[in-house]
């Protein structure tokens, strides 16, 4: 999955959007498109000539088509990078695979493949191709290299104590794995969370919560270290680290520039 950077320096990974989710969002977006076509039939129907061509008459009817079907869709999904109506309601957005904003070669693929996937076959096949991916990919998204994103996630809570005293040299010499996300955004909640809580469900919860982050984190606390200061440790950690490499990468990519600013200009 692909990766953005909070404002705390925490690595979060990008939510692909659930099969239900995408299928709402481009029901609405084919519902918009035909509506649009249809309104532009009865105006050209109202507009033109009766003794119209029949050869031209087609030739129109096929152009307006593809305007709408397909450079419409393309034109709006480029310039908004991966936006459409359906996705602005439903709070998604189309990316590469590396998380990145598509382009227009992205935008042309989708388009394209969308006329045969979604219309003439009636969304058929994006269906079962969607069946069969992680990411609810059709086959436009398989072949461009996209898919869809949620934009719309819980705000992370406000930054972290810092490391309790007690526990600073044991978790600066641990060897601590990459949290999964879920599991590193449950923690995080909880601990915000904790002090309204219930006591036994406070502490049963910081039990639970400290066994799934045990298998990431070694070697264990010291005896008797109470659960829930546990999780403040490794969260604590978990974000000095990651603002440290981010600032060692953000030094690095300078040095970089100024290397390269510094070379003598060749014709």
């Amino acid at each position: 999955m692909s990766n953005v950077i909070t404002g705390e320096a925490v690595v979060l990974e990008l939510r692909p959007a659930s099969f239900g989710v995408r299928a709402l969002s481009s029901m609405i977006d084919v519902l918009a498109n035909v509506a649009l076509l249809i309104a532009a039939f009865v105006l050209l129907s109202e507009t033109l000539d009766v003794g119209f061509d029949a050869a031209a008459a087609r030739a129109l009817a096929i152009t307006v088509v593809l305007f709408f079907l397909v450079i419409v869709p393309i034109a709006v999904e480029t310039l908004t990078r991966g936006k459409s109506l359906g996705r602005w309601i439903m709070g998604l957005r189309i990316v590469r695979d590396d998380g990145g904003a598509i382009r227009f070669r992205h935008a042309f693929i989708r388009g394209l493949l969308a006329v045969f996937e979604l219309y003439l076959l009636l969304g058929s096949v994006a269906f079962m191709a969607a069946l069969f991916n992680d990411r609810s990919k059709r086959l436009g998204d398989l072949l461009a290299g996209t898919y869809s994103m949620r934009e719309r996630v819980g705000a992370m809570p406000k930054i972290l104590p810092d490391v309790p005293p007690q526990l600073a040299p044991w978790v600066k010499l641990a060897d601590m794995g990459r949290l999964p996300e879920p599991l590193a955004r449950r923690i995080v909640q909880f601990l915000s969370q904790a002090p309204k809580m219930i006591p036994a469900s406070r502490a049963r919860l910081a039990t639970a919560l400290a066994n799934e982050a045990s298998g990431y984190v070694s070697p264990p606390p010291p005896a008797g270290t109470p659960p829930e200061m546990y999780l403040l440790a490794v969260m604590a950690e978990r974000r000095e680290r990651d603002f440290s490499r981010l600032s060692r990468q953000h030094e690095r990519a300078v040095q970089r520039g100024a290397r390269l600013h510094s070379l003598p200009f060749q014709d």
